[in-house]
């Protein structure tokens, strides 16, 4: 029995928190964790439960954006490994994903061997828009991160990025959203400074984005010409359509979904930023090989 049918035999719930990033996720963690009865959490490559930390490392570690992405996503098979047999060995049963977008948390859980989220929560309904951009301005503004654990396990794991802890009671701000009718409960949380955040913010402009995404047509069939290319963002990420010219006898459906996913694959690997759809649209099939075939032999 492998890893995935055990933690299923198990019954393992799996919930999502989804936010744009310095929305107050983090912040708002436990909050949910307690609304819901969930009895860990995934953020930013840790495995956290009962206000400690199991397994995992955390992105805020890193020293670069893009290595911070890669943690959060848990691209490295030992990490998410390790991960996965705390998950297993502790036998949680209801857990929390934190994410920037629905893919986010979905590839998370798919890499961890977590069953899909059975729900997923954005941060829209559980902040106003208030505390959201007070949230995003502190991110912004300060290079403030919050890890939804006391400051005494963040100093003696990551001394280096802790900057403060702070003290909250469990409301939501909406009183719909109370734990019940009992006086909500204090939790701590730790601000942190992530060496990443004072090197500056990182931006990834189309005209590159565009050199990347021929570079992989390219690699993938250098048969392939790209007529045209749009590049499309939104809260939920990044959206390519390609417009492209296919030379005769390729069998389309194979290479089509091989160049989407060799595209998506690259280029989430080498920027660590989400692509949420390759729409490729094919204006034209070449008949340079038909007429080839057809010239009179010498």
């Amino acid at each position: 029995m492998n890893l995935i049918d055990k933690i299923m035999r198990h019954g393992m719930t799996v919930y999502a928190l989804v936010g744009a990033s310095g929305s107050g996720k983090s912040f708002r963690a436990k909050l949910i964790a307690e609304k819901y009865a969930l009895s860990a959490l995934i953020d930013d490559g840790l495995l956290i439960q009962d206000d400690k930390i199991l397994a995992g490392r955390s992105a805020k570690h890193e020293k670069t954006y893009m290595g911070a992405v890669r943690v959060a996503l848990f691209d490295d098979k030992e990490h998410r490994d390790s991960v996965a047999r705390v998950l297993q060995k502790n036998k949680i049963k209801k857990i929390l994903i934190l994410g920037t977008s629905e893919k986010m948390v979905q590839k998370i859980a798919m890499r961890l061997q977590l069953p899909p989220p059975e729900k997923i929560i954005k941060i829209e309904d559980v902040a106003t828009t208030e505390e959201i951009q007070k949230a995003i301005t502190s991110r912004n503004v300060e290079g403030k991160h919050v890890i939804p654990v006391p400051a005494i396990e963040v100093k003696k794991t990551y001394p280096q990025i802790f900057y403060n802890a702070v003290r909250d009671a469990l409301s939501m701000g909406r009183k719909r959203f109370l734990p019940g009718k009992n006086a909500p409960k204090l939790s701590e949380k730790s601000i942190v400074t992530p060496e990443f955040s004072k090197r500056g913010r990182l931006e990834i402009s189309e005209a590159a984005l565009t050199q990347m995404v021929m570079h992989c047509v390219e690699e993938q069939d250098k048969q392939i010409r790209i007529k045209k290319l749009a590049i499309k963002t939104d809260k939920q990420g990044y959206r390519f359509i390609l417009t492209i010219t296919v030379p005769f006898g390729k069998q389309l459906t194979g290479t089509i979904r091989n160049l989407q996913q060799y595209i998506i694959d690259s280029i989430e690997r080498y920027t660590g930023i989400l692509i949420e759809e390759v729409s490729i649209i094919v204006d034209k099939i070449t008949d340079i090989e038909k007429k080839e075939e057809a010239k009179p032999h010498a």
